[in-house]
């Protein structure tokens, strides 16, 4: 299959060396691409969970296609995040075309794009690392409760489902999070005279156009590749949310007032 060659490709929330992450599908899909500027939006290895006794080839081979990648001319980009923050003490490094920092600004066509992960918006980490470290390793579990499941509802012919999902959906805490995040996030870019802010962090997949005052800017989320398995991807002057399809996948990626079709197995989202 012929690779397709965008000019940016945006993931985060990977989380290599945890038991929900989807490596296989990830490499799937890094190898269909090969953009100009992989830009790695934090939380890519989870160093918090990160244990000797799991992490399987397929977690080593991302690592090492993203090297290949770098290699064949890929710009590399690692933005880190909480889940990472080691690597924090690595920020501004530069090998050749890679880099480690904790934020980027980008001149795309005119317009600045300011990337971070988002974790300085969590009171949670800021305030209670722990508290925040010991809701990853519950997450996890879930996240395996979850496989289980849909193990045995795909046995009985039923679909499948997610229990992370719909906890997130009902409870009202967990809505006004995101809905916070998302909205400090744009007003903070408006008021800094960004025109798109792209984060990771809180694996909710988005696109839409926030207002605040006189502005306004496009405010992207990455997702994640635990749950939503998405990307961002930015070639001839716009954006596409992209989301790895599976035969027995759950959901698509909320349209809202977006158009999505399908292409190379990916269902693309663009605005």
């Amino acid at each position: 299959m012929k690779k397709r060659k965008p000019q940016i490709v945006v993931i985060s929330d990977v989380h290599l060396g945890t038991l929900g992450c989807h490596a296989k599908e990830l490499l799937n899909y890094l190898n269909s691409i090969q953009p100009e500027k992989l830009i790695l939006n934090g939380d890519i290895i989870d160093i918090w969970q990160f244990r000797k006794s799991y992490f399987p080839k397929s977690h080593l081979a991302v690592i090492k296609k993203i090297l290949e990648m770098n290699a064949q001319g890929t710009e590399v980009i690692y933005i880190t995040g909480n889940h990472d923050e080691m690597l924090r003490k690595f920020s501004d490094t530069i090998l050749g075309d890679f880099s480690i920092v904790d934020k980027l600004v980008l001149n795309l066509d005119g317009k600045k794009a300011w990337f971070f992960h988002g974790d300085v918006f969590d009171i949670s980490i800021q305030n209670a690392k722990w508290l925040a470290k010991l809701g990853g390793w519950g997450y996890d579990m879930l996240i395996m409760l979850n496989r289980l499941l849909n193990w045995f509802l795909v046995k009985t012919g039923r679909k499948k489902y997610s229990l992370s999902k719909r906890i997130k959906n009902s409870v009202k805490s967990a809505i006004k999070f995101i809905s916070d995040f998302e909205k400090t996030a744009a007003e903070l870019a408006i008021q800094n005279g960004y025109k798109y802010v792209i984060c990771g962090h809180i694996h909710h997949p988005k696109m839409v156009r926030k207002v605040y005052g006189n502005g306004t800017c496009l405010y992207l989320n990455s997702g994640d590749w635990i749950e939503n398995l998405t990307a961002l991807e930015y070639e001839n002057k716009k954006w596409e949310l992209m989301k790895y399809q599976q035969n027995d996948y759950l959901k698509p990626v909320p349209r809202q007032s977006l158009t999505a079709f399908t292409i190379f197995g990916l269902s693309l989202i663009h605005i």
